[in-house]
This record gives C-alpha cells, structure tokens and sequence, in this order.
C-alpha cells in the first residue's frame, strides 16, 4: 500500500499490464493445462477473483494519481477508463451483454498508457491539495 501511495502511476501501470496479461493468458493456460478438460465452468474460482484484485490496485492508483495530476483531462481519463474496465469485468462475471474480450484489452491498455503519460508529463510536483 505505501508503494501506491509513493508511486501511484508506476503501481497502476504495472497493474493494469498485469490485468491485460491475466485476461490473454487464462484461455491458454486453462485448454492447455492436463486434467481441465473434464472442468465444467472454464478456470477456477481464485483464478477469476485476479480481476478482482487488479482492479482494486487499480482503484487505489488511479485515487492517487488523480490528486498529482497538472492535467485535468488526465483525471477524467483516468476515471472513465477505471469505470469502464470494471464495469467490464463485472460484465464478464455476469455476462449480462455479450461483448468481445478485446474490449476489456483496449480498457486495459488506456489505462496503463493514461498512468505512464501522468507519470512522464503531467506530474505537479508542489500541489496543494484544493
């Protein structure tokens, strides 16, 4: 938690590649691992609780982030993109609305490009909080 509190743009970038990785790896590792064949519901329970753990790092970054920012765009962007990419998630578990994973990848991808531009361009280095 201090590592986010430290370094929020650096934290949520790791973790929205991490997300991104998690979501493109789980079909291969789940077809190709011996025995999951016979498993009914596609990968385990604590395999899927990942997303859940993600987007929490994720919600605690973009919180820190956002209070950082010389740039106000940033923080709509940071936001919309948070809520989107869970709302897509939350969207997965229920499958409420078919939508195709490579939604959730580009979700993801903004998300860590929105952290690494603040990091590189958007930091106040002597804010005061409003």
């Amino acid at each position: 938690m201090n590592l986010i509190l430290k370094k929020p743009d650096t934290v949520g970038a790791i973790a929205s590649i991490l997300c991104m990785l998690h979501c493109v790896l789980t079909p291969f590792l789940f077809l190709t691992y011996p025995g999951q064949i016979d498993h009914v519901q596609g990968s385990p329970v604590w395999w899927q609780n990942f997303n859940y753990i993600f987007i929490i790092i994720s919600f605690f970054a973009v919180y820190k982030s956002v209070k950082t920012t010389s740039n106000s765009i940033i923080k709509y962007a940071l936001w919309s993109s948070w809520i989107v990419l869970l709302s897509l998630i939350i969207n997965e578990q229920y499958e409420w609305v078919s939508l195709p994973e490579f939604m959730t990848y580009i979700t993801t991808s903004l998300l860590a490009i929105l952290h690494i531009y603040n990091l590189n361009y958007c930091q106040c280095e002597n804010c005061t909080k409003k």
